[in-house]
């Protein structure tokens, strides 16, 4: 039996947003038991050229909903990019979860050859579906959760592997 490019998809973007939910929720209690402000953890960065959590979270929104608009050809849900507290991260966590649970499976099944075209403001990138899901989607999408889980780590919120991991 073949892998099918939703099993590649859809429940690895379901798993880590888990996974990111709660260490969010970690990362906000954290802060409120050692009278740290939470802007402090959702600006922080872990470098100057680099988006801060909330951007990372964004991101990572972002890629999930657009392998389902692109590959799948599904409407997207459009989001604004104006979180600014963990309950804001944690209601976008939500909304993305649920769009991607509503993804048919159909959708996305059998477009492994499919056309895809990624134009972003620097240059045009043409893959096949298979190619766009291996070689773009998942190694971005993945840069984005654990950016975030590494801004957090980095800050001091005590959080481990297994949260990376959401508790396999």
């Amino acid at each position: 039996m073949t892998t099918q490019l939703y099993d590649l998809t859809i429940p690895v973007f379901l798993r880590g947003f888990h996974a990111m939910s709660g260490f969010l929720a970690k990362g906000e209690a954290w802060a409120a038991e050692n009278g740290v402000d939470s802007a402090a953890l959702l600006t922080a960065r872990l470098f100057e050229d680099m988006a801060p959590l909330t951007g990372q979270v964004q991101r990572a929104s972002d890629a999930a909903k657009f392998t389902a608009v692109r590959l799948g050809g599904v409407e997207n849900l459009a989001m604004a990019d104006e979180e600014t507290s963990f309950a804001d991260l944690q209601d976008r966590i939500a909304k993305t979860v649920a769009f991607l649970k509503a993804v048919p499976r159909e959708a996305i099944d059998g477009k492994e050859d499919a056309a895809v075209t990624l134009t972003t403001p620097r240059a045009t990138f043409d893959f096949t579906g298979r190619d766009y899901v291996l070689n773009f989607v998942l190694p971005n999408f993945y840069f984005h959760v654990t950016t975030a889980y590494g801004i957090l780590r980095h800050k001091g919120v005590p959080v481990g592997k297994m949260d990376f991991l959401g508790g396999v």
